[in-house]
């Protein structure tokens, strides 16, 4: 699979090194930051008004800034998850904040309460990413 040469594809290459299928849809993370609560929360208002697909989180960051996570399943496309970043970019930017890229979560050895992506029972050697 061929990637651009940017961020983005740099992503998606290290998450298909990292074993992860790539033509089916993750839970994305893209991240917004503001650098007040007021603005923030006015950005998440407007965002779960507007009923577009995903959850909202929002969350104070290590780096001081107010951070605002849309989480949308999508399948993890670079065309269609550049076109989002900037779809959010320009939302946030309406309240003051910006885009701030996007993560995909990945189970860690010991993370307890990991549930199964696809809701089923399976054993390691199922195929499924674990």
């Amino acid at each position: 699979m061929q990637f651009p040469d940017d961020g983005n594809g740099d992503m998606l290459r290290a998450l298909m090194d990292a074993g992860i299928d790539l033509t089916e849809p993750l839970a994305i993370d893209f991240y917004l930051v503001f650098k007040n609560k007021d603005q923030a929360e006015k950005a998440m208002a407007a965002l779960v008004a507007s009923e577009q697909q995903g959850e909202v989180e929002l969350h104070f960051n290590d780096l001081e800034q107010w951070e605002l996570i849309v989480n949308q399943t999508m399948v993890p496309e670079h065309a269609a998850i550049t076109a989002r970043e900037a779809e959010l970019d320009k939302f946030a930017k309406k309240f003051g904040g910006h885009n701030d890229g996007w993560g995909v979560m990945q189970h860690q050895d010991g993370d307890d309460d990991f549930d199964d992506e696809h809701g089923e029972d399976c054993d390691h050697d199922c195929g499924h990413p674990h």
